[in-house]
């Protein structure tokens, strides 16, 4: 007897996979935005990288780091405190091609100097390309770059570990650092009691013959499988920075204990921790007091990252939706083909091809800042008005991208849910919305004569824009008002508006003018598409958007 066939439809009318796609040379707005930052001589080596990451097996990975997350092994099996932390072999494996790529290193000589030219560009675009993949393990790969800048405030200690973050080899061994092929670095900061507020920080490093011995806690403990970490603590002169490895300098495990992994929203890949710190070791970094000025330096780099990390989710989410809607048929019309739907995926290209812009000349500034005060101060006013725009724009931008696949894009089979979870991250992470904001103000209050520079420059480079001259003048009137903290996120918002119509107009003139006529002419509407634009713009956008 014969068994019945049971299949009751076929399956038509889906969109392939996206995979197996240069996630480079599909990225106009990437690769043009690059070029206009002085990165053009990189276009072989982000080809190769983006075909390598944007292949099916890359994809394959990202999904299972993040279904089989990170595990906490507090004791070995005699019941000796280990604290180690497990991965799946996918997490390993991403970590490795980051890695072998330099997203770690590739900005700094061998020295732990800058290294120039268009290094911070090229970086961030390699970084950008990998967030649309995986964005948890990009966390110790971030802390790990942004390190070196705090390190420089202690030479010894950086011409030490230099030689192992310089390196290009993965390696995950739970070992002493000076024992492997390369290290990572995490970061400690926040507690229970004050959060941002590191000043109500109470944990106390007291000095002995050999370093210093750290006794209290951290609320959140970044990547806590890193080799090491830069923590603040209290010594005698006030609030300190701290270099706090996994091992003792006899090769015994530290007395760094992880009390839990935190249970988070998204970034499931990546683990975060909640520590006690039981008379650790570590080796201070920099003067004793000035501990936030020394980790600061660090926290510039991270945001940094936040920003492009945060454009790249945005990027994926677009490809996905366009990719989506130009296979799927709704009305004896492909979805790409009904002028509803075009209005909403063209404004959300807009939105990125700005976005993309503004970080890469965030990049440039970073690159050009040891040489040139205009970009350092570009650097430092900008940085975290730019944060807050692009990583606050995430959340709100992935949900219409999964909306454009309906209800394909709200399940978890799918790279859009697990994007959405990420999205909130990057603008709670490394300094919050208002936190942003009154460090706009402070950099305003501090240097004036520097700020007064950048927004003359953005004068120039937006002169003629549609709305340009009327936001500047708001925004000068805005952070001059006695009251100024009232109205920070307005005004916070409207200087990165126009410095993304200012990037853009380096890239693709024809688009800042668009830009501008939709988010400073006019107020933007909140939802996505609720603009008009010709037909021929609608057309363009798109096809520089994914070919």
């Amino acid at each position: 007897m014969t068994q019945s066939s049971f299949a009751t439809h076929e399956v038509f009318n889906q969109s392939p996979p996206f995979e197996d796609v240069n996630l480079f040379t599909a990225d106009r707005p990437l690769a043009d935005a690059v070029k206009a930052n002085g990165g053009a001589g990189a276009e072989q080596e982000l080809t190769a990288f983006g075909k390598r990451w944007g292949s099916a097996a890359m994809a394959e990975q990202g999904r299972l780091a993040n279904e089989n997350t990170p595990k906490l092994r507090s004791f070995d099996a005699k019941g000796f405190r280990r604290d180690v932390v497990e991965f799946h072999p996918a997490y390993h494996q991403m970590m490795a091609r980051s890695v072998e790529a330099g997203l770690h290193n590739s900005t700094w000589t061998a020295e732990g100097k800058p290294v120039g030219g268009a290094s911070e560009v090229v970086r961030a675009a390699k970084f950008y390309i990998a967030s649309q993949v995986e964005s948890g393990h990009l966390c110790p790969i971030t802390m790990t770059r942004a390190s070196v800048a705090a390190l420089a405030a202690q030479p010894d200690l950086l011409a030490r570990t230099m030689p192992l973050i310089g390196t290009r080899d993965y390696d995950p061994a739970f070992a002493p650092w000076w024992q492997k092929r390369g290290m990572t670095l995490g970061m400690g900061m926040t507690e229970k009691q004050g959060g941002t507020d590191v000043r109500a920080n109470m944990t106390r490093a007291e000095r002995t013959t050999d370093g210093y011995r750290i006794t209290g806690h951290k609320w959140f403990m970044s990547a806590p499988m890193c080799d090491a970490f830069l923590v603040l603590a209290q010594a005698d002169a006030g609030l300190t920075c701290f270099f706090m490895p996994r091992f003792t300098p006899d090769g015994a495990v530290n007395a760094i204990q992880f009390q839990r992994l935190k249970d988070k929203l998204g970034n499931r890949s990546n683990a975060s921790s909640e520590v006690e710190f039981a008379g650790s070791y570590a080796e201070r970094v920099g003067d004793e007091g000035r501990g936030i000025s020394t980790i600061i330096q660090m926290v510039q780099l991270t945001r940094q990252d936040c920003a492009i990390s945060s454009a790249g989710l945005m990027r994926s989410g677009l490809a996905h939706a366009l990719h989506h809607a130009r296979h799927r048929s709704v009305f004896q019309k492909h979805l790409a083909d009904q002028p509803l739907m075009q209005a909403v995926l063209a404004d959300m290209a807009l939105h990125v091809e700005a976005t993309v812009a503004l970080v890469m000349r965030l990049c440039r500034a970073f690159d050009r800042t040891p040489a040139d005060a205009s970009e350092a101060a570009y650097m430092r006013l900008l940085t975290p008005a730019i944060k807050y725009w692009v990583c606050k724009s995430a959340p709100p931008f992935l949900y219409e991208a999964m909306e454009c696949l309906g209800g394909n894009g709200y399940v978890e089979d799918g790279i859009l849910a697990r994007h959405f979870r990420e999205s909130p991250v990057n603008a709670i992470w490394e300094g919050s919305g208002n936190v942003m904001c009154l460090d706009v103000l402070r950099a305003l209050s501090r240097e004036t004569e520097a700020a007064a520079h950048v927004l003359m420059h953005l004068k120039a480079e937006t002169g003629g824009l549609p709305g340009a001259a009327e936001a500047l003048a708001f925004i000068e009137t805005s952070f001059r008002r006695s009251d100024s903290e009232r109205v920070a996120r307005l005004a916070v918002e409207r200087l990165a508006l126009l410095a993304a119509a200012a990037a853009l107009n380096l890239v693709m003139p024809g688009h800042a003018e668009l830009f501008a006529a939709t988010r400073l002419s006019a107020v933007h509407p909140s939802m996505y598409g609720a603009i008009d634009l010709d037909p021929s713009d609608i057309r363009t956008l798109l096809e520089r958007a994914l070919p």
